[in-house]
């Protein structure tokens, strides 16, 4: 963990540990590892939802593991559970955790409904 993964360098607060915006961001990439190979290329998903509770603070020059276990289908709704764990000598304590749910989509539709600057679609 670096400076700029701060809580401070990322405008979410003022002291300088692990930011809560970075291990979202850290839990959304492990469910998309998660789903790594098993969508036909035209599929991609997107995050729609996340609860998530940031349990301990972690000093700048700490190591996070973030995981990803899919627990549940419901139709293009795919529901993780996530976690990010300290690694350290001294073990591997619970920092964050909650759960992730990805919207399976078709890439171009989903492009076509995205809004530009202007507000426009693009």
């Amino acid at each position: 963990m670096a400076h700029e993964d701060t809580a401070v360098a990322l405008s979410s607060g003022d002291v300088p540990v692990l930011g809560t915006p970075r291990l979202i961001a850290l839990c959304e990439e492990a469910s998309c590892r998660a789903l790594d190979g098993r969508l036909a290329p035209e599929r991609t998903s997107v995050a729609s939802r996340i609860r998530f509770d940031h349990l301990a603070p972690v000093a700048v020059g700490g190591t996070v593991v973030a995981e990803a276990v899919l627990e549940r289908v419901e139709g293009r709704r795919l529901v993780f559970t996530v976690s990010v764990r300290l690694r350290s000598e001294a073990g591997a304590g619970l920092v964050g955790a909650g759960r992730l749910t990805r919207v399976v989509v078709d890439r171009s539709a989903f492009l076509a409904k995205s809004v530009g600057p202007t507000g426009d679609p693009t």
